[in-house]
């Protein structure tokens, strides 16, 4: 077969595989919204048990990430990225790796779950008796997630380590479907909250079981089904102990910062979620001493919940796909010290990204009131409570996902200090924010909550865009400026096209059709939406909008309908992962949900091959498991940083799979 046939099968397997990548993600996040959507109609949105049940079950993802999920990011993954590149395919390697981190995570999870009662005081504030022992319930079943989200982040990556992306995009499915499942029975049999209500009197372990317990079988079983595709590998795989000169303290000690993050964003977050339980305890209440009128009227924070998941849709599906496309160009251009390259991929990131972030907001913040009657759970006060949270949310969505965008260049720079700076101040900001909230009138601390992550997001790009100047000298402000204007104009004419259909629908009223039931919101969107969609792509032609093209180019080429992308005249050839191009957001800025992300834990893309000329060779330089392992940085150092490459890089140099400290496959590891 000839190169150029070769070149293009590769090609061609590659789109197939991102689109099936692209597929799976779409799919899970439909399903993820329906679970959403049957939890309102199981619990109701604005029920005590449902705010009880959405805390008790965030818990076990963020205490993962707080504890463990840095670690695993910056610490484990690169690890088995380069192991795998050895003779054995890093069996070996991989198997001490699992061996430990099983046995950690083992231990985490049982201490964890066995401080169930301790963890729900530090967590909740303002919960009864009764409601804390419910809350300490839901916790039972919900902590030994931690164990499975552990693991199936590592087997994730021993599989996009071989070249495996798909199965880990999928199996979220099997989680949601799992959840599903359970919801639809407990629907069925006990009814749904609006015609039978669930309380905590009326609360037993039959419905404990079908909505805490398949909620943890769901993330078991998307966790088992990725043993498959992993024992297809054939890595013999097994338990292996001895972990000296593994070398994962030295890259501890490098990924401190990226650690450091982690934990802060996390504990800033648990702080801001403390403060959220405060109304449904208020709540609880107001129903025992009779005055449910006003209980109706308190938001508790499974609306904050929901209102997340909307509001962070266009940045999960576009901002992250775009940033880690763009990631590989950023880091060619600061292992160049291409300042220029560098501030051209971040004005062209932030400005295709604003195409659909702008119109996201904008869709959002029109579609509120529909979208809120939607996910209500049938009651219209609910969905009035979510729509007004929706609002206050939705317009931060493009500072959101811009400040993402920034972080990007720091960590293709090689530097993990500057996104803890910025951690630090935001954290600052919400725990202070957060602190004086809580002496609000309650019905107003979930809308201030709201607010107080808009303004982070906010105040987030400025503080990035002051540390990005020192390092860029300048941000190409006024060409991104100029778009984001002509973005802005579109965007405005799109809601009011919007505006007008929403009122021919009578969603502007409270007897009209957008809020005469859920279906009746469906279809309010499902018809409003393309509306705003056709006007906005109309009006982004007429104020010569050109990177709405650079959008839709890299989405026709996942979908096998564009040519390859091209960098300076040549052929991008796709090539299997040479490196881990992980997630480093495990911190709060990105995350306002505590749902649990698979993205976050997937290798990136692999860098482009260009026509570039070849690094001179290292004299008497070690083969490793990665050449390029031994280029130096280019990242600048500090006052307490050295020149460092990037975690992960400097552990066990020496022969491929020949580890001194590793016996032979003949004998057993001490």
């Amino acid at each position: 077969m000839s190169e150029a046939k070769t070149t293009q099968s590769v090609q061609s397997g590659e789109a197939r595989s991102s689109a099936i990548m692209a597929a799976g993600t779409l799919v899970s996040r439909f399903l993820g919204f329906a679970k959403t959507w049957m939890l309102g109609v199981a619990l109701g949105l604005g029920s005590t048990v449902n705010d009880t049940f959405i805390n008790a079950n965030n818990l076990p993802n963020l205490i993962f990430l707080l504890v463990a999920g840095g670690v695993f990011n910056a610490v484990l993954v690169p690890q088995i990225i380069k192991a795998s590149k050895a003779p054995d395919r890093g069996a070996d390697y991989i198997s001490r790796l699992l061996t430990l981190a099983v046995l950690v995570l083992l231990a985490l999870t049982a201490l964890v779950t066995l401080a169930a009662p301790l963890v729900i005081d530090l967590t909740t504030q303002g919960y009864s008796e009764q409601q804390k022992a419910l809350a300490v319930t839901f916790a039972l079943w919900c902590l030994p997630q931690i164990f499975f989200y552990g693991l199936y982040a590592l087997l994730t990556q021993v599989l996009n380590a071989h070249g495996a992306f798909g199965p880990a995009m999928w199996a979220p499915i099997l989680n949601n479907l799992v959840a599903i499942a359970g919801l639809g029975m407990f629907i069925w049999i006990l009814g749904a909250n609006i015609d039978n209500p669930h309380t905590l009197d009326n609360w037993g372990p039959t419905q404990t079981f079908l909505i805490a317990g398949f909620s943890t079988f769901g993330v078991i079983a998307q966790t088992a089904i990725l043993l498959i595709p992993v024992f297809r590998l054939r890595l013999g795989l097994r338990p292996r102990f001895g972990w000296r000169g593994v070398g994962l303290g030295q890259a501890a000690k490098l990924s401190v910062w990226t650690l450091a993050t982690a934990a802060v964003g996390q504990l800033a977050f648990l702080y801001v979620m403390r403060i959220a339980t405060i109304p449904g305890a208020e709540r609880l209440r107001l129903d025992n001493a009779g005055d449910r009128i006003a209980a109706s009227t308190l938001p508790g924070n499974a609306v904050l919940e929901v209102a997340s998941q909307l509001y962070l849709l266009p940045h999960s599906i576009i901002a992250l796909s775009l940033a880690t496309v763009l990631f590989n160009r950023m880091t060619r251009a600061s292992q160049d010290g291409n300042k220029a390259e560098l501030r051209d991929a971040l004005s062209h990131g932030l400005r295709t990204m604003a195409v659909a972030t702008v119109f996201g907001a904008l869709a959002l913040f029109a579609l509120a009131g529909p979208l809120g009657m939607f996910f209500s759970g049938g009651k219209p006060q609910d969905g009035v409570m979510l729509a007004q949270t929706l609002t206050i949310l939705a317009l931060s969505t493009p500072f959101l996902s811009a400040n993402f965008m920034m972080s990007r260049v720091f960590y293709a720079n090689e530097d993990a200090r500057t996104p803890l700076y910025v951690q630090l101040w935001l954290a600052i900001i919400y725990v202070v924010g957060a602190f004086f909230i809580q002496f609000l009138p309650v019905g107003q601390i979930i809308y201030a909550i709201a607010i107080l992550y808009t303004l982070g997001n906010i105040l987030s790009v400025v503080i990035s865009v002051v540390f990005l100047r020192r390092m860029l000298g300048h941000l190409d402000g006024p060409r991104i400026a100029n778009s984001y204007i002509r973005m802005g104009y579109a965007g405005l004419g799109s809601a009011l096209a919007g505006a007008g259909a929403l009122w021919l629908l009578g969603s502007y009223r409270a007897d009209g059709f957008a809020w005469s039931s859920r279906p009746a919101a469906l279809v309010t969107v499902v018809v409003v939406g393309p509306v705003m969609l056709l006007a906005y792509l109309v009006l982004l032609r007429v104020f010569h909008v050109t990177e709405l093209r650079d959008l839709m180019r890299p989405l026709m080429g996942r979908l096998g309908r564009g040519a390859p992308e091209s960098v300076s005249g040549a052929v991008v050839e796709p090539t299997t992962a040479a490196r881990a191009t992980v997630s480093d957001d495990t911190g709060l800025i990105p995350r306002i949900s505590g749902e649990f992300d698979a993205a976050s834990y997937r290798a990136g893309p692999a860098p482009e091959r260009v026509p570039s000329v070849p690094a001179p060779a290292l004299p008497d330089a070690p083969k490793t498991y990665l050449a390029e392992e031994h280029t130096p940085s280019t990242a600048r150092g500090g006052r307490f940083r050295p020149q460092v490459p990037l975690p992960g890089r400097r552990t066990y140099q020496g022969d491929a799979g020949r580890n001194p400290y590793f016996p032979t496959h003949g004998n057993r590891g001490k």
